[in-house]
């Protein structure tokens, strides 16, 4: 191995040697013509041969390079070079580039140097801002395959499992705690929930006036008397309710006042039953009925009396005034129940003068001397009542 390695030096050395001899022999035999360069009469021509060599060998030089690349692009595309390749990257050696790409963090650090000195942002900027950008961007939401493509990923079962996945994660369980509790959102809720009453109440408001004018029309129609005007001059103007509207009110009332008697009588009998059985059974009878009269009456009377309204007549927004516009006084609420009662007996026939009365009141109205009026609600005026009741009329008066 050391001899092998000796002769080898020794080769190279006799290349270098002759090397340098070479150079000083070249040197010594262009002596003559560096001086006779030097002089007047032949400087000139032998810079003008130099020229002319130079460039012959500049011409030579293209020349051997475009033969050159000529070759190279044969040899590249010949099969051979392909399979040699192939070959190559078939083998170890492709295994052995990527490991040391790995190793030497080669992708990472170029990366790097990228992010560093490239304007990335404005690159990126740019490239949204590209007119073919955009129009790449459009073909790609208005094409089939985009939607086929989403639809199948929709439904794929990796995006349910995935979604199951964080629907039940403690995170996503925390988060739809908080937004419930949030008071934004039962703030939400309330004006929704409050929303949707008012709009229910609102329509069957709606709806009982209608029905109340076509009450109104009908049974006058059938005694060929013209309509009557909705508001008078004797009470400030003050619009009256009609028969459809008081009755809903006067349902809602029966509903909760049953509802409260119900509620206090099954309780009294519970605490009956634990003490001893009520007889006879017409004692039971006559208690109840006192009970229900006493609950029902009361609960008229004294919503009357205290605020000029029931429950359900708030909802329908109707109030009940005496001759003074004030809520009647106990002595006229109680007149005005009888008047209730005697109303009801004959099939409802008592309220039948709401029809037919200009300020719309009925047999319980005349006891108690009470009118029934809408509030929050602007009174008609005689063209609008005169228009409302003629629709010929009214288109005239529109013309």
């Amino acid at each position: 191995m050391d001899r092998a390695t000796n002769k080898r030096d020794i080769a190279l050395g006799v290349v270098v040697a002759g090397t340098r001899v070479g150079a000083t022999v070249g040197r010594v035999a262009l002596l003559p013509v560096r001086v006779a360069a030097r002089m007047p009469v032949i400087g000139p021509a032998l810079r003008r041969a130099g020229e002319s060599l130079a460039a012959d060998g500049h011409e030579a030089r293209l020349q051997g390079r475009h033969r050159l690349e000529t070759t190279a692009e044969d040899v590249l595309a010949s099969p051979e070079v392909e399979h040699t390749i192939d070959v190559a990257m078939a083998g170890p050696l492709t295994d052995a580039v990527a490991t040391s790409l790995a190793e030497h963090q080669v992708v990472e650090r170029v990366a790097e140097q990228v992010l560093a000195e490239a304007d990335l942002e404005g690159a990126v900027t740019k490239a949204l801002g590209h007119e073919r950008t955009e129009r790449l961007v459009a073909e790609a939401l208005a094409s089939p395959d985009l939607e086929r493509l989403l639809v199948s990923a929709i439904q794929s079962r990796l995006t349910v499992e995935l979604t199951d996945r964080v629907l039940d994660s403690p995170e996503m369980q925390r988060a739809v705690e908080h937004v419930a509790s949030s008071p934004a959102v039962r703030a939400a809720l309330a004006r929704q929930t409050t929303t949707l009453a008012d709009e229910m109440v609102s329509s069957i408001r709606r709806r009982a006036d209608r029905a109340d004018e076509a009450a109104e029309r009908a049974a006058r129609g059938l005694l060929r008397r013209p309509p009557l005007p909705r508001t008078s001059s004797s009470d400030a103007g003050q619009l009256y309710a009609g028969v459809a509207t008081r009755a809903a009110a006067f349902t809602i009332d029966v509903a909760i006042a049953h509802v409260l008697f119900l509620t206090g009588a099954a309780l009294l009998g519970l605490v009956a039953s634990l003490v001893s059985e009520l007889r006879p059974e017409w004692l039971v009878a006559v208690l109840l009925a006192s009970g229900w009269t006493v609950v029902v009456g009361g609960y008229f009377v004294l919503f009357w009396t205290a605020a000029g309204q029931t429950p359900g007549m708030r909802l329908m927004r109707l109030r009940v005034a005496g001759s003074s516009g004030d809520p009647p006084r106990l002595g006229r609420a109680l007149l005005r129940l009888i008047g209730l009662g005697l109303a009801i007996v004959p099939l409802f026939a008592g309220f039948l003068p709401v029809l037919f009365n200009e300020r719309r009141r009925g047999l319980h109205d005349f006891f108690g001397d009470t009118v029934v009026v809408h509030t929050n609600r602007a009174p008609l005026t005689t063209e609008a009542v005169e228009i409302r009741g003629d629709p010929a009329q009214g288109m005239m008066s529109r013309a």
